[in-house]
């Protein structure tokens, strides 16, 4: 019997789904164990925002006697013909102050997908449905996967690095520290140079007398702190969600790097209004990208927050790679507060919009200049002088005036931004030489 499943078998686990088949009679048929077809429905399951009819996908708890309406605050409804917003297709959730998540608990027990469920055709709650094809996608993908990137959290690393750095800074080698710290690095010599390779620890190749004589015979692929954070993730995925949700703004996510090992800016881009900030990093690490959403979100709240950033685009590098954390709050109460999407491999072009834009960051900041002698305060003046720009694009307004006219002058100011006169925008190295 083959180890993995087939196509053939997860069509057969997804007609005994609907049919109200138990674990056990599905993996009778199948010659599998149920724990086999239990993992398979757990692993692959999606989970799907739809609703029927008229009536969109909606999980307030409120929503089948609710009446409210313009509860995102605009005066200018794009559907005023909807006799109330829990109809509306830009979904209320997201604004509502009075909203309150309603999960449906037969999701967490047996047989944990809604594929047999009698009213699944008139329920707006989230729900998981296991498809075959969809299952087989992300079966073969992990696959595919399992021999790259790490297992390590963020805190072993840090661990084996207290133990790494302080021995190899006096000029010992990894050879001479693993054989006598073997017992507390817990992993081989080999996993301990590609870490130093994928620059996971505080030193480099250059700080290994030896290796630096050897040329590489091909570039390693970068190391990820999470190696699944691309499913249900990926540009695919990120198509699909658009054209369900054609209105939902998105963000662009990006990094900027200045000299090799030393400060690096984030970048994050709103597309409708062309608006960009950027924030100052000690490193390039995921827990840097995460502490700057973490503060975002207490800087805006909850509600804010998710008007702004409802789906963030990036890419494939090693600091985006702990996605959850950066989509569910700080709070730990696990409610979602954006979605994150990455572009595919080697296809920059996928988020153009903040590529292109990096370009005013370069006139100010040439390539190869370090941001180490920068403060966010440098920062945040470049930005403002950027952002009051006036483009083409937005019929001559600048960004800033694009974002005060879609969001508010308030939600500006709680960002940083600020307005600078057009005489006075200067977009050189002189604007910060101090």
């Amino acid at each position: 019997m083959a180890k993995f499943l087939s196509y053939e078998d997860r069509l057969e686990i997804q007609n005994g789904l609907k049919e109200h088949l138990t674990f056990t009679e599905i993996g009778k048929k199948l010659g599998r164990d149920r724990t086999t077809i239990t993992k398979e429905v757990r692993n692959y399951s999606v989970e799907q925002d739809t609703g029927y009819s008229v009536f969109p996908h909606n999980t307030c708890k409120y929503r089948k006697g609710c009446r409210r309406k313009r509860v995102c605050g605009t005066d200018e409804c794009r559907h005023p013909l909807v006799p109330a917003c829990r109809q509306c297709e830009l979904i209320c959730n997201r604004y509502c102050e009075q909203y309150e998540e309603e999960v449906c608990t037969h999701r967490f027990k047996p047989p944990y997908v809604c594929n047999g469920c009698r009213e699944v055709k008139k329920c707006t709650l989230t729900k998981t449905i296991y498809d075959a094809l969809e299952a087989q996608r992300k079966a073969t993908a992990k696959i595919s996967e399992s021999r790259s990137g790490i297992l390590k959290t963020e805190g072993e690393i840090a661990r084996l690095n207290e133990i790494l750095v302080p021995l190899v800074k006096q000029g010992q080698s990894i050879h001479q520290i693993y054989l006598n710290n073997k017992d507390e690095l817990m992993c081989s010599e080999k996993t301990l140079y590609n870490y130093v390779d994928g620059c996971l620890f505080d030193i480099r190749n250059i700080d290994l007398p030896r290796k630096v004589k050897y040329r590489p015979r091909y570039k390693e692929p970068e190391l990820k702190i999470d190696r699944g954070c691309r499913v249900g993730r990926n540009y695919h995925d990120y198509e699909v969600y658009m054209e369900k949700h054609p209105d939902t703004a998105v963000v662009q996510m990006d990094s900027v790097i200045g000299s090799r090992g030393g400060k690096v800016l984030l970048t994050v881009y709103f597309v409708n209004v062309s608006l960009m900030l950027g924030f100052l990093r000690e490193a390039n690490t995921s827990k840097s990208v995460i502490d700057i959403y973490d503060e975002l979100y207490h800087r805006l709240g909850g509600q804010d927050f998710r008007r702004l950033f409802p789906v963030i685009l990036t890419d494939n590098g090693s600091e985006f790679s702990n996605p959850k954390c950066i989509e569910n709050g700080p709070d730990g109460k696990g409610f979602q507060r954006t979605r994150i999407y990455y572009c595919n491999p080697s296809a920059p072009y996928q988020k153009a919009e903040i590529e292109v834009r990096h370009e005013f960051i370069r006139r100010v900041v040439p390539k190869g200049k370090s941001f180490d002698e920068l403060t966010q305060a440098d920062i945040d003046l470049m930005m403002d002088h950027i952002n009051s720009y006036r483009r083409k694009k937005l019929n001559g307004k600048s960004p800033y005036e694009a974002f005060c006219f879609y969001y508010g002058e308030e939600l500006a100011q709680k960002l940083g931004c600020h307005e600078v006169e057009a005489a006075n925008i200067n977009l050189t190295p002189g604007l910060l030489r101090k």
